[in-house]
C-alpha cells in the first residue's frame, strides 16, 4: 500500500510515517518547512518534498499510485493537497485512522499514554525501558528521541506504545489494551469549549480501555531530577510490568527501576542544548510549575547560581483560559523574560494578552520583564549562562529554533 502524508516532518505525523515505512508500506509526503522529524525521515529512505504545497508534488505521486492520504490537523479544509486528494477519490483521513489501521493490521496490543501533561515523557520512558529490556514493542511518540527513532516497528513486535493526543479528539479513535494517564486538567479550548467537555472526553477514553493505570510505584525508588519525572517513571514501571506479566517473563520491578534511572530524557522535554542551557515544551501553567521543579533540582545538583527562564506562550485563545494559573507557576526563577504569544488557530474576537499584562499577574513579577527574540536578548542570555545561571526556554512555539541557534554558535 502507498501512503502519502501531508505535514509529514512534524512530531505529529513524522513518527507515524516512520512506523508505516518500517512495517513495509511505501511512504512519501510533503511539508511546508523541515520539521523536527525531517532528518529521521530522510535517513529511513522516505521521499519528502519541502516547499509550497500547491499540489504539484502530490499530482506526481498520484500518477505513481497513492492508496491513502493522511494529513495533519493543522491543514485547513481548502488546503491544495487535501482538496486534490479528496477530488481524486482516494482514502483521506487524519492520523488517528491510519494509526488504528496499522495497529490492527500488525496485530499489536496498544499501550496508550494520554493526559494533559506528562504523556510525552511517560511514553518515552516506557519505550526506553522496554527497548533496554528487549521487549517486542513498536511505538510512536510525539518528539525526537536521542536513543531511538521517534516511530518504529519490527517483525515480531506484539505491543504498540503510543502517545495518544487528546487534541482534535484523536485519542477517542482507539480502544487500548492498557491506558496510562499521568494527569488530566483542562486544555485546548479551541476543541473543548468547556472543562466538562474536556473531562468527558477523558472519561470516554477510559471506558474504551481494557485497563487504566493512573497511579505508579513510589517516586522514592528513582534518582531522576524532578518530582514530576519520578512520578512519570513510576507510571512507566507499571506499564512495562503489564507487558512483562502478559509475556510471562521473569523480569522484576527492581530491574525495571534500575533501567529507568538511566533515562536520558527526550527532545523538547527539559532537553539539554549545551552546558547549563535547556529547552522545554512547557506551555501551560501546570506544565510550567512541574518543569520548574525539575529545573530547581537540576540547578541545585549542578551548583548553578540561579535560574533564568525565557517564556513564549502558545495560542492566545488558550491564554484567556489559563491566565490565572501563571500566578505562582514560575516561582524559583531569578529572572523571567516573557515573549509575545505565538498566535495560531486564533479567535479574532479575543484581545491579545500582552507580556506586560501577564507579568502583572505574577507573584514574582519583580523578576520578570517583557522580551523579544532578538540579538539584545541573546546577549543577555549568554551573559547569564557565562555567569553560572541555568538558562531554560519554555514554549511550544517557534522561538525554540532561535534559542538553539544562539547557543550553537
Amino acid at each position: 500500500m502507498n501512503i502519502y502524508i501531508s505535514g509529514i516532518s512534524g512530531t505529529g505525523m513524522g513518527p507515524l510515517a516512520l512506523m508505516a515505512k518500517s512495517a513495509g508500506f511505501t511512504v512519501s509526503g510533503s511539508d511546508l518547512e523541515k520539521g523536527a522529524i525531517y532528518d529521521e525521515l530522510i535517513e529511513a529512505g522516505i521521499e519528502v518534498f519541502i516547499g509550497k504545497q500547491d499540489g504539484e508534488f502530490l499530482k506526481r505521486k498520484l500518477a505513481e499510485g497513492v492508496d491513502w492520504f493522511a494529513y495533519t490537523s493543522a491543514l485547513p479544509e481548502d488546503h491544495a493537497e487535501l482538496v486534490l486528494a479528496k477530488d481524486s477519490g482516494i482514502k483521506c483521513t487524519k492520523r488517528d485512522e491510519l494509526t488504528a489501521f496499522l495497529v490492527s493490521e500488525l496485530k499489536l496490543k496498544m499501550v496508550a499514554v494520554a493526559g494533559t501533561h506528562g504523556k510525552t515523557t511517560t511514553t518515552a520512558m516506557i519505550i526506553f525501558g522496554a527497548l533496554k529490556l528487549g521487549l517486542p514493542i513498536s511505538y510512536i511518540v510525539g518528539t525526537t528521541l536521542g536513543f531511538a527513532p521517534s516511530g518504529a516497528y519490527k517483525k515480531g513486535d506484539k505491543y504498540f506504545i503510543y502517545e495518544a493526543d487528546e487534541y482534535d479528539r484523536n485519542f477517542l479513535y482507539y480502544h487500548p489494551w492498557v491506558s496510562v494517564i499521568p494527569s488530566v486538567s483542562y486544555d485546548h479550548p479551541d476543541i473543548y469549549k468547556t472543562r466538562e467537555e474536556y473531562l468527558e472526553a477523558f472519561s470516554q477514553f477510559e471506558s474504551q480501555s481494557q485497563e487504566v493505570i493512573k497511579e505508579g510505584i513510589s517516586e522514592s525508588e528513582f534518582k531522576l531530577a524532578g518530582e514530576i519525572r519520578r512520578k512519570d517513571a513510576g507510571l512507566a514501571v507499571k506499564a512495562i510490568l503489564k507487558i512483562v506479566n502478559d509475556m510471562e517473563l521473569e523480569i522484576s520491578e527492581k530491574e525495571i527501576i534500575k533501567v529507568l534511572n538511566e533515562f536520558p530524557g527526550v527532545g523538547r522535554r527539559f532537553e539539554k542544548i549545551s552546558d547549563g542551557v535547556y529547552s522545554d515544551y512547557a506551555h501551560h501553567p501546570e506544565e510550567i510549575a512541574t518543569t520548574m521543579g525539575v529545573v530547581r533540582d537540576e540547578a541545585k545538583i549542578n551548583g548553578k547560581k540561579g535560574i533564568v527562564v525565557v517564556y513564549q506562550p502558545h495560542q492566545n485563545t488558550r491564554q484567556h483560559e489559563v491566565r490565572e494559573g501563571y500566578r505562582d507557576a514560575f516561582l524559583g526563577a531569578d529572572k523571567i523574560f516573557w515573549l509575545p504569544t505565538y498566535l495560531t488557530r486564533e479567535n479574532p474576537e479575543l484581545a491579545v494578552i500582552t507580556p506586560e499584562e501577564f507579568i502583572s499577574d505574577l507573584e514574582n513579577q519583580k523578576v520578570a520583564e517583557p522580551g523579544e527574540a532578538n540579538e539584545e536578548l541573546a546577549e543577555k542570555l549568554k551573559r547569564y549562562r557565562d555567569e553560572g545561571y541555568l538558562v531554560v526556554l519554555m514554549t511550544a512555539g517557534p522561538v525554540d529554533k532561535w534559542f538553539r541557534e544562539i547557543f550553537s554558535k
